[in-house]
């Protein structure tokens, strides 16, 4: 059993590993194809200034409101999935999302960055929905929780890729923990439940884009 456990941690971080090499290949790419975007975009500017704005405009103004519509269902493992519409869709508009801490829905284009980073403050929903499109499980908690379970929570946190933790006083459980389209609460820091969860919603089955970038993005 013990061996069959160490087996399946290895090949998790190197399914990890793999989606770093991934990312750091991505963001090269990246800037030099915002480089170029910026270049082009300058010269549209010069030629058509008014028409970009305004066309950033019409934009925002269509977008869509980020409802979700479905319910969760249990089970035996108390895990809840969410069965029903989860939109994709970047937006600017503030988007109301239907459970605490939001489990999917349309988001903001810039997530928080999540690999292991465990901020203090409350998060903006809209940039930690994008985080878990990318496959990254929120550790989230409310002034219930316990120093030495927060404290516990960071410590595993920091040490794994593609999870990110901040407080959630509008949550209604002490502890909970968040991944596209699935979320439970846990009883403590040390419950066995929270290895359970890491290990199977990390860069997951669920996840939407698996390989996305957790650095880069938004940070407190």
């Amino acid at each position: 059993m013990a061996s069959g456990k160490k087996s399946s941690g290895a090949a998790r971080q190197a399914r990890i590993a793999e989606m770093r090499r991934a990312e750091q290949a991505r963001e090269r790419r990246n800037r030099i194809l915002t480089i170029a975007a910026s270049v082009v975009v300058v010269a549209g500017l010069v030629v058509g200034g008014v028409f970009v704005v305004r066309s950033q405009s019409d934009d925002d103004t269509t977008a869509s409101d980020g409802k979700s519509s479905g319910h969760f269902v249990t089970g035996k493992d108390g895990v809840k999935t969410w069965k029903g519409t989860l939109g994709r869709t970047h937006v600017t508009k503030t988007v109301t999302y239907p459970t605490e801490p939001p489990v999917g829905g349309n988001h903001n284009q810039v997530w928080m960055n999540c690999n292991g980073d465990v901020y203090t403050k409350a998060l903006n929903n809209m940039n930690a929905v994008h985080s878990l499109e990318h496959g990254a499980v929120w550790v989230t908690y409310n002034s219930k929780a316990s120093k030495a379970d927060v404290d516990a929570l960071a410590a595993k946190v920091k040490k794994t890729p593609y999870t990110l933790m901040s407080p959630d006083d509008d949550q209604a459980d002490p502890i909970m923990l968040t991944a596209w389209a699935h979320q439970r609460t846990v009883t403590s820091g040390s419950d066995p439940n929270v290895d359970a969860f890491f290990e199977k919603f990390v860069q997951g089955d669920q996840t939407p884009e698996p390989g996305a970038a957790c650095t880069g993005g938004l940070s407190q």
